[in-house]
């Protein structure tokens, strides 16, 4: 049984025109003034994933329906790295699933490749340290330097890290492709003699805690067909079956665990100082992920103690700031309680259903008289089409009738 809001309604349109203005809560009002937000100090975390179904703006005549899927990422901004309590001093955020994989997988795909080429550098820092020591050069001194932090940042072991890379190099030859390369709806496979489709893209799977690639049998990917494989539908450009692997897109709903720092990483910052004291003096960056994430998301920030967060008490806007964050702290509350399943349909368990923190008890006369109504109405309906039928017929004999007399 699928029920929309007006509030489920509302978060769904606020996710998809979610952009920054004068006035967007990245900004702070003091004094008059506006002052960016610090959130550098902050970590993402992913929480959960759900689709919610609710009605269109437009009717489908493809799937022949008037409801469309919604995909959501709550996630939270954690201080201090601490991603595996994260009790207090966070923020908690929803925002529509493809802008939540855009931005973590092109971070991981940065990582990726730094990690690779600062793994590429360990046999010319053992070179460079030779060189150094036995020419007293502080060039090749320094060169080392720079390749032991690049190796610090990205924690490269150089024992280990050549096998990884390679098989991240190889995976098409293996016989793989990067399942981040499906996140968004495509057709990869059609049948034109069956009239077969199907169209692959992200889902959310294991009750939200997993982002894995699923079939669908409509463009817009609203049509999950959850009984078809997906390795058996992806084929190269050569036509052989493709396994995917999920080396990347995985490390964008660990559990537990920071997907994200939102500190910049600059390898190349106070690279010629060595002074401790000028490095930590040095201005904090936030990390681009964290910037577009924040950005786009709807904010649930002050029930959690967000001390970095918004503060509305200069703002002309107050009022409406203060009542669009409690829409979406109810809208995440609701998510997280279970009220929808794994399609978005609304979970109706026991005769009550929580819709948006308001409960409703079904009582047994309510269901009867619900049961009695749809098919009194069904039951009505057929009969007026029977009746429109009757007297279209009938109509339809007098004006012959009148033009046989008219004809005399």
């Amino acid at each position: 049984m699928t029920r929309n809001t007006p509030k489920s309604s509302y978060i769904g349109s606020l996710m998809d025109k979610a952009r920054p203005t004068p006035n967007s809560q990245l900004g702070r009002r003091l004094d008059g003034e506006d002052q960016e937000i610090d959130i550098s100090s902050y970590s993402i975390k992913f929480e959960q994933c759900q689709y919610i179904k609710q009605y269109a703006e437009e009717y489908d005549e493809e799937t022949d329906s008037i409801l469309e899927t919604k995909r959501f990422v709550i996630f939270r901004l954690c201080p201090d790295s601490s991603c595996s309590s994260c009790n207090y001093n966070y923020g908690e955020y929803i925002v529509d699933m493809e802008t939540y994989l855009q931005s973590t997988l092109q971070h991981k795909q940065e990582e990726q490749e730094n990690y690779c080429q600062a793994c590429e550098e360990c046999e010319e820092e053992e070179a460079a340290n030779d060189d150094a020591a036995a020419a007293n050069d502080d060039g090749n001194r320094r060169r080392s330097l720079a390749i032991l932090k690049r190796r610090s940042l990205y924690n490269v072991d150089c024992s280990s890290c050549y096998t990884q890379c390679q098989n991240i190099e190889n995976m098409e030859e293996n016989g793989y492709v990067d399942a981040s390369e499906y996140i968004e709806c495509e057709k990869v496979y059609e049948n034109e003699n069956t009239g077969v489709v199907y169209y692959a893209g992200a889902i959310c799977g294991n009750s939200g805690t997993r982002i894995k690639v699923g079939l669908f049998t409509d463009e817009e990917c609203n049509v999950h067909d959850g009984d078809a494989s997906v390795d058996q539908y992806l084929k190269n450009e050569n036509g052989y079956n493709v396994k995917l692997s999920y080396h990347l897109l995985k490390q964008t709903f660990v559990a537990n665990e920071c997907v994200a720092s939102c500190t910049k990483v600059d390898e190349n910052a106070n690279e010629d100082n060595d002074d401790d004291a000028a490095q930590e003096d040095a201005e904090v960056e936030t990390a681009e992920v964290c910037e577009n994430l924040y950005e786009a998301a709807g904010k649930c920030e002050n029930p959690h103690g967000f001390e970095s967060g918004m503060d509305y008490s200069y703002s002309d806007y107050y009022d409406i700031q203060v009542a669009n964050e409690e829409t979406v702290c109810d809208y995440i509350t609701t998510i997280q309680a279970g009220h929808f399943d794994e399609t978005g349909e609304v979970v109706i368990s026991g005769g009550q259903t929580t819709i948006l923190g308001n409960s409703v008890q079904t009582t047994g006369g309510q269901k009867f008289a619900l049961t009695f109504f749809v098919i009194g109405t069904v039951g009505l309906a057929a009969y007026a089409a029977l009746l429109h039928r009757k007297l279209t017929k009938d109509s339809k004999a007098d004006l012959a009738d009148q033009g046989d007399g008219a004809m005399a």
